[in-house]
């Protein structure tokens, strides 16, 4: 058995600062990522190890995508929940559903990014 998710998007109007709010927030820094096909996307990646746990992904900015306010919900793993949506705030997003317990599974948050997108952040404490 694995995970099913290999990896995630998150489409944005404004790519520089949907890459300065995700990197104030989980302090990471992304990388471009090159379009073979020579197309308008641009992409910016979290970086990846092949050999964790988890999935990677990118911020895309592409003609035609309408962002925020979409029905899927991407997690990002944290060691403290709450941090992170500090951070967030701090860096000019909103917090939606503050730290609460989901039981054995630990705790998550909700945060809508600077573009209009809601992230999870998760953590066991």
């Amino acid at each position: 058995m694995h995970n099913p998710i290999g990896w995630f998007e998150i489409y944005v109007s404004d790519i520089e600062r949907a890459i300065a709010f995700y990197q104030n927030v989980f302090k990471v820094t992304l990388e471009p990522v090159n379009d073979p096909n020579g197309s308008d996307i641009v992409m910016w990646s979290f970086g990846s190890a092949m050999q964790s746990y988890g999935a990677t992904g990118a911020l895309v900015k592409m003609d035609g995508i309408k962002v925020g306010g979409n029905s899927t919900l991407v997690y990002f793993s944290c060691q403290d929940c709450s941090v992170e949506a500090k951070r967030a705030e701090m860096a000019g997003g909103q917090l939606k559903q503050a730290k609460m317990a989901i039981g054995e599974y630990g705790f998550i948050s909700l945060v809508a990014d600077t573009e209009g997108n809601i992230i999870g952040l998760h953590s066991s404490q």
